[in-house]
């Protein structure tokens, strides 16, 4: 500390116990903080000024030590503090497993190459599909909203296309379940191997289309055991079947425009500080750029009142940049709306 003893301003908040005010000290040192110049001894703040950087020095020191000891409680012996560091992230023991009974459920698990089709058309995998969800799912932690409204938009379609499901196979374990009372016990059809698959996903993205295969899986074993039972027509199983993997692959194929375009290295960048007034050039033409492939974000999304269920970003927003974000969401200082849309500015 300063060795001539000064006056200075205090605050019953302050992290000095004896009162020091920084942030009032600061704005009447703001003279000689922001001088270039090293300050005159014969300036009147001279030694409050020396004081100042003192306590500032201090504070540095104490945020360096809390960042050590990982902010653990005072009580906390460092060694002890230190060791959270150290901690390594969480494991599984063994590999999860899923086992899957039907040729459908397994196809659109591993997909069909364009060029292995015999008519020239490719299946999206669910395995691709989850590499996908992965990659944007880290995107999001880059504060992305296109990611998070891709995430957003793929969780409420599958949650749909499973509900849909899960409907359906009520209402035939309810038909299946009457006919106990004629008499007849059955049983739902499994194979007699089922594939085991080993599932090494490392996102909750994965473990999505792990739950939409079972369940398409399961329905299908359902709307089989219906058939085989004579409970509904070859026509009518079929027709079933493909209007759920129809719709499962539709799903699968609208996740591709997202990978091809927002992990470009061109677009990799792109988050909501790209929308505002004062983004740089390049950070107006990925705006640009992604609002001609994807068109304009929802409100809801860009402020995150609407958020994915899972999402990586963590990312602390102030009270006017949220205002400057709500505004651009809603129009009000967007570049789309002075014309600029459509333009991919050079990018894709």
């Amino acid at each position: 500390m300063a060795t001539k003893k000064v006056k200075f301003f205090t605050t019953a908040n302050s992290p000095f116990a004896d009162g020091y005010d920084m942030a009032a000290e600061a704005e009447l040192l703001a003279d000689l903080i922001n001088s270039t110049e090293d300050p005159s001894d014969k300036h009147p703040n001279y030694f409050r000024f020396m004081d100042y950087l003192d306590r500032l020095e201090e504070l540095k020191k104490r945020a360096s030590v809390e960042q050590q000891r990982q902010h653990a409680d005072k009580i906390v012996p460092d060694h002890e503090a230190i060791a959270l560091r150290r901690i390594g992230g969480l494991m599984a023991d063994e590999n999860d497993v899923m086992d899957i009974h039907t040729r459908e459920a397994y196809r659109i698990f591993i997909g069909r190459a364009r060029e292995e089709s015999p008519g020239r058309y490719g299946i999206t995998s669910g395995k691709r599909v989850a590499a996908i969800l992965r990659s944007i799912w880290n995107l999001s932690a880059s504060d992305n909203p296109y990611a998070d409204w891709m995430l957003v938009q793929v969780y409420e379609k599958m949650d749909e296309l499973r509900q849909q499901m899960n409907v359906a196979i009520k209402h035939h374990e309810e038909a299946i379940a009457k006919e106990q009372s004629r008499g007849l016990r059955v049983s739902i059809l499994k194979s007699r191997a089922p594939v085991e698959v080993e599932l090494g996903f490392r996102s909750p993205y994965g473990y999505m289309i792990v739950d939409l295969t079972l369940d398409f899986d399961y329905f299908t074993r359902v709307i089989k055991t219906l058939v085989q039972k004579n409970r509904l027509s070859d026509t009518e199983g079929h027709e079933e079947i493909r209007k759920h993997t129809k719709a499962i692959r539709a799903l699968f194929e609208s996740t591709l425009p997202y990978q091809k375009y927002l992990l470009r290295e061109e677009l990799r960048g792109l988050c909501r500080a790209d929308f505002l007034p004062s983004a740089s050039d390049i950070g107006r033409k990925r705006v640009e750029a992604a609002r001609a492939i994807f068109g304009d974000v929802p409100a809801g999304i860009f402020t995150g009142e609407i958020a994915p269920r899972h999402s990586k970003r963590r990312s602390d927003v102030t009270e006017t940049e949220m205002k400057l974000l709500l505004a651009v969401a809603q129009g009000a200082v967007s570049e789309h709306e002075a014309g600029t849309a459509g333009s991919e500015g050079g990018l894709l």
